[in-house]
């Protein structure tokens, strides 16, 4: 026993000094431990050493308690935590594992990006200096040992305390192949998510500018705060400069964006266009948006790929959402750049207060609520009247001051039956300005009382499958006249499966449904043990006088409207097909509409199809027929290829149409497009566009990596 314990003693004095500056102590695992004279220690076998969150294994240590060094044979495998690691087979370190040299060594950064060299030197824990070195991140089989691209340099420094790589003479290269020498560059390595430098930059070529290279360039302003510059440049006399700022706040972001241009498209004109957006939450629930949007020219947006608007539209919003109550404040300034359109005749400002509470109905039972609303518009025109017949007037200035009650209540009659009856009434005020027709104030009182039936019956199959069949039944009683108001929110009416059984069918407040109707309806819904389900209503809607209030598009125009037809099939991986049916007795189209939703791991397919009749009321003098498809398909495990398209069969002509192709690995991602607008009007014109852009990952891009190489034996 007296031997052992002297071996212990001298084991631990001996591994004290490799934890003295940290004043804690070592922990050495090792299948042998063997002390030679009164200054060495040998372990062998299986061995592991912890200190200071670092780990060090190897085959055989050599502590010298003198010199306070670690004599180590491989192979070696040092880990600084989760993100970095270094393998070695043979290394000569200090006892706190900060100092020292590794021969025959690659270092490791987040499990991705692999720097190899001849020599690792580590300083003070926190640089590692490498020589003759080879970085990259692709995988390298034995049978092909040369990586898609790596970076060779002279010297690498790995600063692990700012997570930035150093390289000096460095020479990048694809499939073995120079391709550019660069002195000194300074990558962040792949631990770190912000950091000043260039992005992966991007080559976009349009018939409209020529060939252009995209270089953007960030900037860290802070934990909170950054900017990036990024210039555009082609063939064409193209020259521009955007800018994105961002910003965090306690309680919010904002964000500002924006561009400067002067190309020969639009000669001697100084071209352009600024976005900022922000959001904040408030105090007492309440939270704040606002955005700003401005262009200098009608074709700025497509000329140069951005997000295709013919309606700008600058606001602030206020707005609060608890349980049963809901407040909104709002501002909204609008900005045409439609070919064709004057702003001055549009309602150019827009301003909207809504106050709405939902509670018991008290006495009466059931749940009422009860809206309060002020809306008021502004067109900058001055002319009080339009030539047109329906009185449209170009300077029209409209305020209208609403509150709405409303009430249901529900019964559960014999047989299952649930019977309902609903009602609401609506006070309004409207001040009118500028149109000779509807000059002044005016106010109208309207509402609507309804009884309900509806009768679910529910059954289940022999599979589990379980089914629902609703059969809904809706009387409602409307007046049939009102005080003559312009209808300026409500032009466009959509008759659909969500206000089948609606008691006013227009979208805003300016118009609504009258007269003595009957809303006519059947549910059926199926719900599968495996996930999926699949629904269908069919209805329609019975008056029992024409008043002339629908448009023949809406489906609901005439004593009986048309039949709607709407089905839905969700699947368990949430791919979704939609389509819905307006037609007439005479099983003619007024409206169709088809909509797919896929998105599985190899393929994914984004598809609708409209088709709508001409109809003046809704600005519609021709009819519609269009279809629109955006999908991807999986080549191979590492190539996706993508298409979309947009045609229009009535002109019988794509609008625009796109191809592109797609190519991730471990180490490289590629995007390559083609599309092609063709599209033209006084301000825009046909366009065709190229867009390349490569990443390098590895290197703190964030960007996501795919399926990796494959070595074969």
């Amino acid at each position: 026993m007296r031997p052992a314990l002297r071996a212990l003693g001298l084991c631990l004095a001996l591994l004290a000094p490799m934890a003295a500056k940290a004043q804690d102590l070592a922990t050495l695992i090792a299948d042998k431990v063997a002390v030679s004279g009164d200054n060495s220690l040998v372990a062998s076998g299986g061995v592991e050493v912890l200190y200071q969150g670092r780990r060090l294994r190897a085959s055989r240590i050599i502590y010298d308690k003198t010199t306070d060094k670690l004599q180590i044979e491989g192979p070696i495998t040092l880990s600084d935590g989760s993100d970095t690691l270094v393998l070695a087979s043979a290394a000569d370190l200090s006892a706190d594992l900060t100092n020292g040299v590794l021969t025959s060594a690659r270092l490791v950064l987040n499990q991705q990006l692999q720097v190899a060299a001849a020599r690792i030197f580590r300083v003070d824990g926190r640089y590692t200096q490498l020589a003759n070195t080879v970085a990259s991140s692709c995988q390298v089989c034995a049978s092909n040992p040369t990586p898609l691209w790596e970076i060779r340099a002279k010297r690498v420094v790995h600063d692990q305390l700012e997570h930035q790589l150093y390289f000096d003479q460095a020479t990048l290269r694809f499939s073995g192949i120079p391709i550019g020498y660069i002195p000194r560059l300074r990558m962040p390595d792949p631990t770190l998510t912000r950091a000043t430098g260039v992005l992966p930059p991007s080559l976009r070529t349009t018939s409209g500018l020529g060939y252009g290279l995209k270089l953007p360039y960030f900037i860290t302003l802070g934990q909170n705060r950054d900017l990036t510059l990024t210039p555009y440049i082609s063939t064409k006399g193209g020259r521009t400069l955007a800018a994105r700022y961002r910003q965090a706040f306690r309680t919010g972001t904002v964000q500002l964006d924006g561009a400067l241009s002067f190309d020969r498209l639009l000669p001697g004109k100084r071209r352009g266009y600024i976005l900022a957006t922000g959001a904040f939450t408030l105090p007492r629930d309440f939270k704040l948006k606002f955005q700003l949007e401005t262009v200098s020219d009608a074709a700025y947006l497509l000329d140069y790929g951005l997000e295709p608007k013919d309606r700008l539209d600058s606001r602030v919003e206020l707005t609060r959402a608890r349980r049963n109550e809901y407040i909104s404040a709002r501002q909204i300034q609008f900005q045409s750049i439609r070919a064709g359109e004057s702003i001055s005749t549009l309602p150019s400002v827009v301003t909207d207060l809504t106050f709405h509470r939902r509670f018991s109905g008290g006495p009466l039972g059931g749940e009422a609520g009860l809206r309060f609303q002020t809306h008021s518009h502004y067109r900058s025109s001055s002319s009080p009247l339009d030539a047109d017949l329906d009185g449209h007037a170009d300077g029209r200035d409209l305020g209208r001051l609403s509150l709405r009650l409303d009430w249901r209540r529900n019964w559960v009659l014999p047989a299952g039956i649930i019977g309902s009856v609903l009602t609401e009434g609506t006070a309004d005020i409207y001040d009118i300005r500028q149109d000779a027709i509807y000059q002044g104030k005016t106010t109208r009182l309207d509402g609507a009382a309804a009884v309900e039936l509806r009768w679910p019956w529910v059954g289940a199959g022999k599979n589990g499958a379980s089914h629902v069949i609703e059969p809904v039944a809706q009387l409602v009683i409307s007046p049939k006249t009102t005080p003559a108001l312009p209808n300026e929110d409500s032009a466009l009416v959509e008759f659909d499966e969500g206000n089948l059984f609606a008691l006013n069918r227009f979208a805003g407040s300016d118009a609504y449904e009258r007269g003595a109707r009957a809303n006519l309806g059947l549910n059926w819904t199926r719900h599968d043990p495996n996930g999926w389900s699949m629904g269908t209503t069919i209805g329609r809607v019975l008056r029992a006088d024409d008043l002339g209030q629908f448009g023949p598009a809406s489906g609901l125009d005439g004593s009986h409207s048309d039949w709607l037809l709407a089905n839905q099939i969700t699947l368990s991986d949430g791919s979704q097909l939609t389509n819905r049916l307006l037609f007439n007795d005479g099983f003619d189209l007024t409206k169709a509409e088809l909509r797919l939703d896929l998105d599985r791991s190899d393929y994914g397919l984004s598809t609708s199809f409209v088709r709508m009749i001409a109809d003046p009321s809704e600005n519609r003098p021709i009819a519609t027929s269009e279809l629109f498809l955006d999908g991807r398909y999986a080549l191979t495990d590492n190539w996706t290829g993508k298409v979309s398209n947009r045609y229009d069969f009535v002109a019988n002509r794509a609008t625009d149409a796109g191809l592109g192709v797609e190519f991730r690995n471990e180490c490289l991602s590629l995007d390559l497009s083609l599309s092609r607008r063709f599209t033209s009007s006084t301000s825009v014109k046909p366009t065709t566009e190229f867009g390349l852009s490569v990443d390098l990952l590895g290197f703190g891009s964030g960007a996501a990596s795919g399926p990796a190489r494959v070595c074969r034996r």
